[in-house]
């Protein structure tokens, strides 16, 4: 699986998401190109400890843990996928704006490496680094793809 902590999966993202204008188009869901920038920023801001998001009930949180192997595996996540209620964008966002705050984001992410120790997820629990990477690697994938690049 490809991670956002190695160099040319890095890279890679980053060019594609040099390759995105204000005018591209989803392929699939509701959001715009500036509110798929906007909805990416959360996950990365909680991976470095920047927000969080509320806890889950105890038995929605134990659903999710057995969703937890998914969100770092080799399999591409299927469309329409549920987020947390708090990155579902209400209201549209501008596209340059959100997609420099995103690449600042993950510029920060990528030199986090060798941090430690990471933080706990609130509702997935531990990740060591390697998955964190993983993780945000494929979220940062899946829109790519959901915007055709």
């Amino acid at each position: 699986m490809k991670s956002i902590f190695d160099a040319a999966a890095y890279t890679e993202i980053l060019n594609r998401f040099d390759t995105l204008t204000s005018d591209s188009k989803g392929n699939w869901g509701k959001m715009s190109v500036g509110q798929m920038a906007w909805h990416c920023q959360g996950p990365i801001a909680v991976s470095m400890g920047k927000t969080s998001i509320k806890k889950p009930s105890f038995f929605v949180g134990l659903l999710m843990k057995s969703f937890k192997k998914s969100l770092y595996n080799d399999k591409q996540w299927k469309q329409g996928i549920p987020t947390a209620k708090q990155y579902i964008a209400t209201f549209d966002k501008e596209f340059s704006t959100e997609k420099e705050k995103l690449i600042v984001l993950i510029k920060e992410l990528h030199k986090e490496n060798e941090k430690a120790p990471w933080i706990t997820h609130p509702v997935f629990g531990n990740f060591t680094a390697e998955q964190w990477g993983q993780l945000n690697y494929k979220h940062l994938d899946h829109h790519l793809r959901q915007f055709g690049v």
